[in-house]
């Protein structure tokens, strides 16, 4: 390589041992999902070698009075729906703290860094008290609501705004006439696309495993997955095998959106780290 030293085998050895480290856990959720609870009693540490009883334990999720089908439509609703909001939110709100002039600029975004501080748990009974009087408990409109922005996405797009974005481009809009909507809209968000796409795929994450707060508001009537996962062992006796098969079956769907979207998170990482 010009200009630099390749990695040695040490690098490679730390990176596949991180590599296993990271993978471990879902194989062995895997492992748990393809035994039996009788195996699993019997030996909590299975074989290294997947037994013959995944599809089997798959579809007995499936089938289950969960509403597992159910479960997955909601959670898609709500990681989705999230997901856009908070992109477009947080970039309109990130290139407004990053590119225009007003008044209290750096106190107002002190203010929504500052409330990254406060634990989700302290706003529960004040936040469910409110959906509550607008009858929106059990919907998943009290999910998608209280999650159409983040902090930590305004935080991120402004962040990002504030060197991707050169002003020479917002003013060059402004002569041709554009709005400030129109400058957002064809020159900020084209911009922002690279933070954008990672900002949606941490959200729909995000989203995708969020349980307290949809546990509390929604219950088990009308449930997202982990919600509804978790009644899989509102019981005496617990199929590790069963509860593993739903896991795994939650996780597959994280595992295809990185292998579709990890060309864009990728790609904004290292046009992160030039721009900064």
């Amino acid at each position: 390589e010009q200009g630099g030293r390749r990695p040695g085998w040490a690098t490679y050895a730390f990176l596949v041992a991180v590599l296993l480290i990271s993978v471990f856990p879902l194989y062995y959720a895997v492992l748990l999902a393809s035994s039996t609870a009788a195996d699993i009693a019997q030996n909590p540490i299975p074989s290294l070698i997947p037994g013959n009883h995944l599809i089997e334990n798959f579809v007995r999720v499936v089938t289950s009075d969960i509403r597992f089908w159910q479960a997955v439509l909601n959670s898609v609703i709500v990681a989705v729906i999230t997901s856009v909001s908070v992109v477009f939110f947080a970039t309109l709100a990130g290139f407004s703290f990053a590119k225009l002039r007003f008044r209290g600029r750096q106190g107002l975004l002190a203010f929504v860094i500052g409330t990254m501080a406060v634990p989700t748990q302290l706003g529960i009974i004040p936040l469910f008290i409110v959906m509550a009087r607008l009858g929106w408990t059990g919907h998943l409109v009290a999910v998608i609501v209280p999650g159409m922005v983040t902090a930590f996405g305004v935080f991120w797009m402004t962040q990002y705004l504030s060197e991707a974005l050169p002003y020479e481009l917002i003013e060059a809009a402004r002569v041709d006439g554009c709005s400030m909507i129109a400058t957002f809209w064809h020159v900020a968000l084209p911009a922002a696309r690279p933070a954008a796409a990672m900002l949606a795929l941490f959200t729909f994450v995000a989203s995708w495993t969020n349980f307290f707060w949809p546990f509390v508001v929604l219950g088990s009537s009308n449930p997202t997955l982990p919600v509804a996962l978790q009644l899989l062992q509102a019981s005496y006796f617990k199929d590790i095998s069963l509860i593993m098969a739903g896991v795994v079956l939650a996780t597959l769907p994280l595992l295809l959106l990185f292998m579709v979207a990890g060309r864009h998170l990728v790609s904004g990482i290292m046009q992160g780290a030039v721009k900064g």
